[in-house]
């Protein structure tokens, strides 16, 4: 359900996640990520999915699922989702990708490859995944950079995470990291 704010207008609540690499790497997703699913208006994945019966899952519960197809993703998902993805939400506008590159040099390589807020068709926040390691930076024209992590594969970092948001009269707020239990 959308955040409703004192002048009636509503906020849209938004999941990110990435790299769920079910059933490679957890047998299922854990129970903070499906109830933040429920509570989500729009779900972003940002792709590793791994398998079709995770997309359906998750398509089946969400309110409006956005998703990508990731490097570890086959024919099937790159077939349904693509490589890249671009929607409006709450008056803001997002990609979703799965790689952007290693870390260093990546606000200059997205500038490069993405038209940013001050252009019509540019992009106010890419969401990505791919490192399994949270990120969280604007590039120098203006573009949000985000990485939940991963729900399900912390990698180096201590525990599992994915992301919360809200979009909201062209402005993203509340950007929060939440740890998950496994």
């Amino acid at each position: 359900m959308p955040r409703a704010r004192d002048d009636g207008t509503v906020a849209t609540r938004l999941l990110l996640i990435s790299d769920t690499h079910v059933p490679a790497r957890a047998r299922r997703l854990p129970d903070d990520v499906w109830r933040a699913i429920d509570d989500a208006d729009v779900v972003m994945h940002a792709g590793d999915w791994v398998d079709l019966a995770t997309l359906d899952a998750i398509e089946g519960r969400s309110a409006r699922l956005v998703g990508v197809a990731g490097n570890n993703d086959g024919p099937e998902l790159h077939a349904r989702l693509g490589e890249f993805a671009r929607f409006e939400a709450g008056g803001v506008r997002f990609g979703v990708v799965h790689e952007t590159g290693a870390a260093g040099g990546r606000e200059a390589r997205m500038d490069a490859a993405y038209d940013g807020p001050d252009s019509p068709d540019g992009l106010d926040v890419l969401v990505f995944g791919h490192s399994h390691i949270p990120w969280d930076t604007t590039t120098p024209r203006g573009i949000r950079l985000l990485n939940p992590g991963s729900p399900t594969d912390r990698r180096r970092q201590p525990v599992c995470t994915m992301m919360t948001a809200f979009a909201d009269a062209g402005e993203l707020r509340e950007v929060t990291l939440v740890p998950v239990s496994r």
